[in-house]
């Protein structure tokens, strides 16, 4: 039996997934019982009235090769929602495994273990060595029961990237005994490549990467999970069987080419320097206490008074994100980088 059996729940590993209606584009489809008409509004490529392929083909490839990696090793998947979902569900098992989590972080790992049923450990993270990973106390927690270490990397709420050494440390520390997932939804955003380039030599380390950021493709839903093929086929036997509806593949493929890469890449540029330019301003404010670095595409801040500043930025017909109910950030809010007229327009409410 090899670790990834060993580690995942035994009762995925003798599941016998879902068959979905075969693939063979090159024939009729007689098999689906789909409608054999198009509505009649419908442009799509493929045809609305037709199920999309599983896991399709031409996706995959191209986000194995936008990531740099095996599509062997690629999961496609609604967001990095649906891998952090998928993950929990195959490795935890409802009242007996437990998932760490690292606290100020993204929530969505904690929702999804407890709507598995597993267990949430915390190890929070070091607010005073700039939010840094409690590499000790975090190996200290992994009992015989942790199966998944989520690190968000930068780290959504306070915009920090993680040690890249310490991760790779717990990952060969942890090696057949748990699964180190690394959240890189803001990586484009940082100066520092991906983990994805050592997946192959750390099995047990897993990369959750999206579209939804970088390349401005929130509404398309779409992410993957980068990771060791075992885990791959694996979670192929939960996922959905059309998990990425059709419009969303069209779209994704048409905002992937090389132009379009090459036209994000320029926003991407304005936007870190929108960041630079928020990051000098806005210390400079009257009420504002701190201001936490980032390599992400947001800005956190220390208010004096946080309620009244979501207040005058409402007035101005802005919304940014209250963080006080994050650990240890009860005076803060989070200011996802905008275009230039409405962070002017942000800086000016707050003057």
């Amino acid at each position: 039996m090899s670790w990834v059996q060993e580690l995942a729940r035994p009762d995925i590993v003798a599941l016998k997934p879902y068959e979905h209606a075969s693939w063979e584009p090159s024939l009729e489809r007689l098999h689906a019982n789909e409608l054999p008409w198009r509505p009649a509004d419908d442009d799509s490529r493929a045809g609305l009235n037709r199920y999309p392929e599983p896991q399709p083909r031409a996706l995959v490839a191209c986000l194995a090769q936008l990531y740099a990696v095996t599509p062997g090793s690629l999961l496609v998947g609604r967001g990095s929602d649906e891998a952090i979902d998928l993950l929990t569900r195959a490795f935890c098992r409802a009242g007996c495994d437990a998932v760490l989590v690292c606290p100020p972080t993204f929530g969505m790992y904690s929702v999804s273990a407890r709507i598995q049923g597993a267990t949430v450990l915390q190890v929070p993270l070091l607010a005073a060595d700039g939010f840094a990973l409690d590499e000790q106390a975090l190996l200290d927690r992994c009992t015989s029961t942790v199966k998944l270490i989520f690190l968000c990397s930068p780290n959504n709420p306070t915009g920090n990237l993680l040690d890249e050494a310490a991760i790779l440390r717990l990952a060969r520390r942890l090696a057949g005994r748990a699964l180190v997932v690394i959240d890189e939804a803001y990586i484009e955003f940082a100066t520092r490549p991906s983990l994805a380039r050592r997946v192959a030599e750390l099995p047990n380390l897993a990369i959750l990467r999206t579209l939804s950021k970088a390349h401005g493709l929130a509404g398309a839903r779409c992410g993957a999970l980068i990771a060791d093929p075992e885990i791959i086929a694996l979670l192929r036997k939960i996922i959905p069987p059309y998990a990425i509806p059709q419009l969303t593949l069209e779209a994704v493929l048409d905002r992937l080419t090389p132009e379009a890469r090459a036209a994000s890449r320029a926003r991407l540029e304005m936007l870190l320097a929108e960041r630079e330019r928020l990051a000098r301003a806005l210390p400079r404010l009257t009420g504002i206490t701190r201001i936490w670095p980032s390599a992400a595409n947001f800005v956190l801040a220390e208010f004096a008074d946080a309620g009244a500043a979501l207040a005058r930025a409402r007035a101005a017909r802005l919304l940014v994100r209250d963080a006080r109910g994050y650990p240890g950030l009860g005076r803060a809010l989070r200011i996802t980088v905008g275009t230039p007229e409405q962070n002017g327009r942000l800086l000016e409410a707050w003057s």
